[in-house]
């Protein structure tokens, strides 16, 4: 499930000016398509930040009680 070299290839498509490109020159469909893509990605994002938040803070609290049991 978790597949870096499709994020790598999509940091690549982004950053390379691609995307931009596909945009700029795609007719109203594709404009509307990568507009949908990046809005998800975006929702995605939030949604990613905030479960690594949870897993960090769980992770910081485990070691923390871990500590005071010793």
């Amino acid at each position: 499930m978790l597949d870096m070299d499709y994020l790598n290839r999509l940091e690549e498509y982004f950053n390379n000016g691609d995307c931009k490109f596909e945009f700029d020159n795609g007719d109203e469909t594709k404009r509307h398509e990568i507009l949908d893509f990046l809005e998800k990605l975006m929702d995605l994002s939030e949604i990613a930040d905030e479960l690594a938040t949870k897993l960090i803070f769980k992770d910081g609290l485990n070691a923390m009680l871990g500590a005071r049991e010793h």
